[in-house]
């Protein structure tokens, strides 16, 4: 094209003024990139955008200087690029902050939060924490009147108490097993990099906390040493100093989820209730005895049966539970012979009865979940970890239920 120019019109004219279109395409270029570089502090946030209209306005270099040879003094292009630069910036920023404060963004970000926290504060113990100290309440009920508001303040209290005491616990544990968890729990929010060490912390020492502050606040002296005994049992159990992480060891271990499930729970909270809500004088009731044996075995298949989904992940980091050395087929089947012995004994208690509907309601109750038992038990594939998986949590389920039974043991 320009060849073209240059043949058309007289030879000095051309060559003056190709002379003045190279001046003028140089002056535009640079008058470009200071407008460019004066405007990109106000467009910090998306230079990127800019960069490439800035390099699509560079490939049209050849057409715009002509342009600006054309044009007096190159006013014409500097005043759209300069519009163009200027106004890129405001345009992307609304289009951002109109995408951040979306209320669907808000909503799906809440929403996570909430799902992670509910992943952390692993829900089955928490609905098993609740459950246990309904129903042990509900054992120093004697007559229809203490159903009153009285009881439930003071089951409202202590669960509320418990379950921050519980988060501690089980959080503390994912602390404790974050390298562990990857293999075992990858969906935890520690172990997928939804949490960071700190912000677990932070839940784990709030948690603890309040707990201790609200049995302050309460006054119950029963309360304080469950919430305090099962602090110490539960950081024993996960913390990893010389002498404790008694996870490491599988008696120590059945011995601290024993000792919490079926002792602390049952015999501290009844007393929270029969003496400092209904100031009662102490009393161990036959339903309570009955529910703290019980809770025992329970508690027992708990502590075994949990690390049998977990078998990969306790040998590469040297945890000897009892799946690691008797193996995951009879460490399964001594937790459901137990399960087993224990709904034999509930029959029996049930049959002792001296109330005709304590009788009828234990008794039937308890064959129905031993008969359900035996039947999910042998559909179990014990070379699948889902499987496995899903039977522990059919366990919890059964230990629900349990607590369903025992205020009806009279």
């Amino acid at each position: 094209m320009d060849s073209l120019l240059v043949g058309s019109i007289p030879k000095s004219y051309s060559i003056t003024t190709t002379n003045r279109n190279l001046w003028r395409s140089k002056h535009c270029a640079r008058n470009y990139c200071s407008i460019a570089s004066s405007c990109a502090p106000k467009a910090s946030r998306h230079k990127w955008k800019i960069q490439k209209e800035y390099n699509i306005l560079r490939s049209w270099q050849p057409c715009l200087n002509y342009h600006c040879g054309a044009t007096e003094g190159g006013s014409t292009y500097q005043g759209c690029n300069s519009k163009f630069v200027v106004k890129a910036a405001p345009e992307q920023s609304f289009e951002s902050e109109h995408h951040a404060f979306d209320p669907k963004n808000i909503l799906d970000a809440v929403k996570s939060s909430l799902n992670a926290f509910y992943r952390f504060s692993r829900p089955h113990t928490v609905i098993g924490t609740a459950l246990s100290i309904i129903s042990v309440s509900l054992l120093a009920v004697e007559k229809l009147s203490d159903i009153s508001p009285l009881f439930f303040t003071g089951v409202l209290e202590a669960v509320v108490a418990a379950l921050f005491m519980n988060i501690y616990i089980v959080g503390l544990n994912q602390l404790s097993d974050v390298e562990i968890d990857k293999i075992n729990k990858p969906y935890l929010p520690l172990a997928s990099g939804e949490y960071s060490l700190a912000t677990g912390a932070i839940i784990v020492a709030s948690s603890s906390i309040l707990s201790f502050w609200l049995a302050w606040i309460v006054g119950s002296w029963p309360l304080f040493w469950a919430l305090f005994i099962s602090f110490v049992l539960g950081t024993a159990y996960s913390i990893n100093v010389p002498l404790l992480r008694w996870k490491r060891f599988a008696v120590l271990a059945a011995v601290c989820i024993l000792s919490v499930r079926a002792v602390i729970v049952q015999l501290a909270f009844f007393l929270h209730m029969q003496t400092f809500v209904y100031k009662r004088p102490v009393v161990f009731s036959r339903p309570l005895i009955f529910a703290t044996a019980f809770m025992s075995f329970f508690s027992v298949v708990i502590a075994l049966f949990k690390d049998i989904p977990d078998i990969e992940g306790d040998k590469i980091f040297g945890i000897q539970s009892f799946s690691v050395r008797l193996g995951q087929k009879r460490v399964f089947w001594i937790c459901v012979s137990l399960l087993q012995l224990a709904y034999g004994v509930a029959l029996v208690v049930g049959a002792t009865s001296s109330c005709l509907w304590s009788k009828i309601f234990t008794g039937l109750g308890h064959a129905v979940l031993a008969s359900v038992l035996h039947y999910r038990a042998k559909s179990v594939d014990l070379r699948s970890k889902a499987s496995i998986t899903s039977f522990y949590m059919f366990i919890w389920k059964l230990f629900y239920a349990e607590y369903f039974l025992i205020p009806l043991v009279r």
